[in-house]
């Protein structure tokens, strides 16, 4: 039997074949309802990661999937995907315009909060990570959330909390790869 092909980094490749015209738009551009993810991706010394790509999905405002897996069966929204993927800018900047989520089913039928699963992937990475985004006004869903209730570390808790956005159409997730303020990933 030939031997494996060791692994190789995520980057710079990926600005070649990942990205689509519509990669950033989950939901249609012009579709109601819409909101904005916005972040800026850093490394471990705080520097923008200028090649990464950061790629979101997530249910629909009904918590619903339009997906075969979902157990409660797929359910289309019209303009609406549930896929983003967006390379970050020169800044580390990346945008994902969506709709706000809904809470989905958990393990033994609890709900989880209204969330947005994240992979991100950049240079050096032999593989993507991935994060969560959950919604500040969302407190009690959160608090009830399994996930989030895992994290024993009130400050680790709070980098899967986005921030409204000041000027207004969505939310800020700033993701930072490494250190200190280094986002919560899972082991998936």
């Amino acid at each position: 039997m030939p031997a494996t092909t060791p692994s190789q980094t995520v980057g710079p490749y990926l600005h070649i074949g990942l990205p689509w015209p519509d990669g950033p738009f989950a939901l249609a551009e012009g579709a109601p309802g819409g909101i904005w993810i916005r972040g800026v991706l850093t490394d471990g010394a705080g520097q923008p990661v200028a090649d990464g790509l950061i790629e979101t999905w997530q249910a629909d405002p009904d918590g619903r999937f339009d997906h075969p897996d979902d157990p409660r069966g797929a359910v289309a929204r019209p303009g609406f995907r549930g896929f983003g993927r967006c390379p970050t800018g020169a800044d580390g900047s990346y945008g994902i315009h969506t709709l706000k989520p809904g809470p989905v089913p958990g393990t033994g039928g609890a709900l989880q909060a209204p969330h947005i699963d994240v992979s991100v992937f950049a240079r050096g990475m032999l593989h993507r990570t991935v994060t969560r985004v959950y919604f500040p006004e969302e407190a009690e869903a959160n608090a009830a959330d399994p996930v989030l209730g895992a994290i024993a570390d009130p400050a680790e808790r709070a980098t899967l909390i986005a921030r409204a956005d000041p000027d207004g159409g969505g939310y800020r997730f700033d993701i930072r790869l490494q250190g200190a303020g280094e986002t919560v990933f899972f082991d998936i």
